[in-house]
């Protein structure tokens, strides 16, 4: 018999930790199911600790959720994963034997909790007081009578962490080009001899989206990260933005009380605003 509140809490976090798990599963972006995963063990640890398992609780969050899944995160947002790049199949027939691999796991699972003898167990408490307390009697287990499964799980975990770092290790087969190469090979081929301009310089504006502008007042792509062109994520600058940032030039230069910079003239905004025309209407075909 459990009582009125642990069974209330039971409910909401086992509704919790379900929806973490299917929003983990069903999420198309890698950092929603990070998030989605996060909430599950952390629903969990709770469930552990109502059951006076407080430390496989305080594990539970510091361990997997604090650290492995905090790591995961970041990697994540860092790299910058989209959801285009998580449908290319590396290895082929990997969601084959991943199905098979889940429902042969799933069967195991189904047929060890059918086996289980739950006609009589012991509570928590009474394996805590039996035990000395909760840690001393998870220690008891993990190195008397499961030591041979924490063994394996150590080295399977290790065997993995080494495959990693040798799948991502990249043999330095050429030699690296220095400056100066670099500037004799750009000034042979004759593409971009000087350096890329820094993002948002001439813009007045520090975002990494937001381009540089060039003399003649026409935003400069290559100055944002190729990575946002691509996925569309550039700020455009319009003939509005200009005439603000024209504005705020003249007010700073008259507070500083220095020499106003020349206005742009007309005929350069009027460029800006039928480029900005026919960008609408590639958009709208």
């Amino acid at each position: 018999m459990t009582s009125t509140g642990e069974a209330v809490q039971f409910w909401v976090l086992a509704v919790v930790a379900v929806g973490g798990a299917l929003g983990m599963v069903l999420c198309r972006k890698a950092v929603h199911s990070a998030l989605c995963l996060a909430g599950t063990m952390i629903a969990l640890a709770i469930c552990y600790m109502a059951e006076g398992a407080v430390f496989l609780g305080i594990v539970q969050i510091v361990v997997y959720t604090g650290a492995i899944m905090m790591l995961f995160l970041f990697v994540v947002m860092l790299v910058g994963v989209s959801s285009a790049d998580s449908v290319k199949e590396v290895l082929k027939g990997q969601r084959v034997a991943a199905v098979v691999g889940g429902l042969g796991f799933g069967v195991l699972l189904c047929a060890g909790i059918a086996n289980a003898n739950l006609h009589s167990f012991q509570g928590v408490g009474a394996a805590n007081q039996a035990a000395g307390g909760n840690v001393p009697g998870l220690a008891a287990l993990i190195f008397t009578r499961y030591v041979w499964a924490f063994e394996v799980t150590g080295a399977l975990l290790i065997t993995a962490a080494v495959g990693a770092m040798v799948l991502t290790h990249r043999e330095a087969t050429e030699v690296k080009q220095s400056q100066r190469e670099l500037a004799e090979q750009r000034v042979r081929l004759g593409t971009q001899v000087t350096p890329l301009p820094a993002p948002g310089v001439y813009a007045r504006h520090n975002a990494v989206d937001a381009p540089g502008l060039l003399p003649d007042g026409t935003p400069a792509e290559i100055s944002v990260n190729p990575t946002l062109r691509q996925r569309g994520q550039m700020r455009h600058l319009g003939s509005d933005l200009l005439r603000r940032m024209g504005e705020l030039e003249q007010s700073t230069a008259g507070w500083l009380g220095r020499k106003a910079p020349k206005p742009r003239s007309g005929a350069e905004l009027a460029r800006v605003e039928s480029e900005e025309t026919e960008q609408r209407e590639v958009e709208s075909k």
